[in-house]
């Protein structure tokens, strides 16, 4: 096994509602705002090299959206999930598993594209993994949360044929040395693979666990659905990953890939960080 990081670009939300209680003169020190009280945010994915299967977690925004969206959050910079495989001797059509940890806009976004005046799978050979609970809530969606699920980037995956449903229970493996850790807090059913390569195990983190700075118990963000739910959520995954000397890979953290915890006098907190490349996993 092996493991790549996919970084697709960044874009700008809210600092106030990435924060969530947090004041800003505290979370201002670690991602300052522009004047329109906006941080930017990455949005890194992870490819999971496993046998003959090439397996990509989530996958950004997309391109496909009209001038109007791209306003509200100010995608930049020169990374796209093309250039990112292309790096590694790839294109969209090797992927053959597109696991997709929940399907608001900017996890999901980059599933579908354009063709003329057509939808069509952006990986067109590859297999897309969401699961049963998560796929009802963004159809069917309530009104706090529609924003973040887009039709366009949800129904085509159906529609191609290509949707499959993962139905595997907590904490058991889905794959050999991939697990499925279900978090319902931010969304109904998000679902964090938990990936064991070479004696190493990594937790993607997805929206549990945004940046560095989201450690902190109290910092949750304002878009989660439940958050009394995500800070136990958040205890509970990240006593064991200290525990057990988990490294952490952040999805949104504009420069940090990963790090490593450990026990302090204000609790579990970062006793280092390092890109993905940097923490030997790979061997």
């Amino acid at each position: 096994m092996k493991l790549h990081t996919i970084n697709t670009g960044m874009f700008k939300l809210d600092g106030g509602a990435m924060h969530g209680v947090v004041p800003k003169s505290m979370w201002s020190k670690v991602n300052p705002a522009d004047d329109n009280n906006m941080c930017a945010w990455a949005m890194r994915c992870l490819l999971i090299e496993h046998g003959n299967q090439k397996i990509l977690v989530d996958n950004g925004m997309g391109t496909k959206q009209d001038a109007k969206f791209f306003s509200h959050f100010h995608p930049h910079g020169d990374d796209t999930v093309e250039k990112s495989l292309s790096a590694l001797g790839m294109t969209t059509d090797d992927i053959t598993d597109v696991f997709l940890t929940h399907l608001h806009f900017d996890h999901c976004g980059g599933s579908i594209k354009r063709e003329g005046d057509k939808l069509v799978p952006t990986f067109k050979n590859a297999v897309y993994w969401s699961n049963k609970a998560q796929w009802e809530v963004a159809v069917n969606p309530n009104e706090r949360e529609k924003a973040s699920f887009l039709k366009e980037n949800i129904l085509p995956i159906q529609e191609s044929g290509q949707l499959k449903f993962i139905d595997t229970p907590d904490g058991e493996e889905w794959l050999p040395d991939v697990r499925i850790r279900y978090v319902r807090g931010h969304t109904e059913s998000m679902m964090l693979p938990q990936v064991r390569c070479n004696g190493r195990t990594l937790l993607f983190c997805a929206d549990l666990l945004p940046s560095v700075a989201h450690l902190s118990l109290p910092w949750v963000m304002a878009y989660d659905m439940r958050p009394l739910d995500t800070l136990s959520e958040k205890k509970r995954l990240l006593n064991e990953a200290v525990a057990n000397d988990w490294i952490l890979f952040f999805e949104h953290d504009p420069v940090n890939e990963c790090c490593m915890l450990e026990n302090t006098d204000r609790g579990i907190r970062s006793k280092g960080t390092m890109t993905l490349a940097a923490t030997g996993i790979n061997g």
